[in-house]
């Protein structure tokens, strides 16, 4: 396995969604159908497992643009290897909004760079014009594919979601105590909760994560009785959580579950507890596609099937960590958020949150992060 930092440039090669007659077994008339059905709307598609593999022992190797923790997607690439040692691996870590941008003008120019590329949440209808027309969702619904479909985005076909990300509310046990914690929302609003007494990311992703469930109208007057509370105001949750552990800050809504968690196993303290307020904001994350003019769809595919596993789920919560997709039974969120009420941003919610945070931030009346 490579795991290069570098742009790597490659020939394409041609003959992509070849059926290849070395695959065992024919596929049954009902996945013939189905292929067929996914070619008349313009999607490619493979009628079984095994002419996806044969397929991707031809391209033999894989390129992919994460967003994921170094940890994890050296472990996930591995794992991936172990389970196809033919193909060969290469990982490109791209982080933060600039990178994205930069990423989506090489595709946009027709570079060949990648195969998988993550698709930032900020420009994903940008990225559809140039992702591979593939029936992922198709194949994964007649189990082509052992993809849950529910990670597929449905309209598109051709993106998945490989984790789940949820906000928590973070605060420190010696100075928030048990009987006066918050257990849903609207506890937020008590008296006692006034005048610094937690703090608010003003990117509130946790609130317009909220609308799904209580509309925009319920969610704006929310998060304008919020901003009357008088909050402090922060700016990501890393920094706003040392000051919970330092006695600074007693509470903070929004960070996310995997941060917290990450964070908490650091904290040699244990003051660093949280709470998980219904109804939970649930969004998905990482979300992938291959390239329209990718060499390796077939290997990508495999890559997808191979994230959806259990046994990577449980690697991506360890070294992610603990950001599993909700989906995906037996993972560190989906036990979470087991028998809770949820909020769940689905996939044409997900392309709405900017908008829906724009909202949120003018009901909070502009505020300037706070200086600690």
């Amino acid at each position: 396995m490579r795991l290069s930092t570098r742009p790597v440039y490659v020939l394409l090669l041609a003959g992509l969604f070849v059926a290849d007659s070395s695959y065992a077994g024919a596929p049954s008339p009902a996945l013939v159908k189905a292929k067929s059905d996914a070619e008349a709307r313009g999607y490619l598609s493979a009628a079984s497992h095994g002419e996806i593999v044969a397929n991707a022992k031809k391209e033999a190797r894989l390129r992919i643009v994460t967003n994921m923790e170094p940890a994890n997607f050296k472990a996930s690439a591995a794992g991936f290897m172990k389970r196809y040692p033919f193909i060969d691996v290469q990982v490109q870590e791209i982080t933060g909004a600039e990178e994205a941008q930069r990423n989506l003008l090489e595709i946009k120019r027709g570079a060949k760079n990648y195969d998988v590329h993550r698709l930032s949440t900020d420009f994903y209808n940008e990225y559809l014009p140039y992702l591979l027309k593939v029936d992922i969702f198709g194949m994964a619904q007649q189990g082509v594919l052992q993809i849950p479909p529910a990670i597929i985005d449905p309209k598109n076909r051709n993106a998945l979601a490989l984790l789940s990300f949820f906000q928590v509310t973070a605060y420190n046990k010696d100075l928030v105590p048990a009987n006066r914690l918050p257990a849903t929302w609207d506890d937020l609003l008590r008296p006692e909760f006034k005048g610094k007494k937690f703090a608010a990311d003003i990117r509130p992703q946790e609130i317009a994560g909220l609308v799904p469930a209580w509309g925009v109208e319920k969610t704006l007057d929310f998060a304008r009785k919020l901003a009357l509370q008088q909050p402090i105001w922060v700016r990501g949750s890393t920094r706003a959580m040392t000051a919970i552990i330092a006695g600074e800050i007693p509470m903070m809504i929004g960070p996310n579950f995997n941060s917290t968690k990450r964070i908490q196993a650091k904290d040699k303290t244990g003051l660093l507890q949280y709470v998980i307020l219904e109804p939970v904001p649930l969004r998905p994350a990482e979300i992938e596609g291959i390239q329209a003019n990718s060499e390796s769809p077939y290997a990508a595919l495999l890559w997808f099937e191979w994230m959806a596993s259990l046994e990577a789920q449980r690697l991506v919560d360890e070294f992610e960590p603990f950001a599993s997709s909700y989906y995906i039974g037996g993972g560190a969120v989906e036990q979470a958020l087991r028998g809770r009420k949820l909020s769940v941003v689905g996939w044409e919610q997900n392309q709405l949150m900017e908008a829906w945070q724009a909202e949120v931030v003018k009901a909070y009346g502009f505020p300037k992060v706070e200086s600690k």
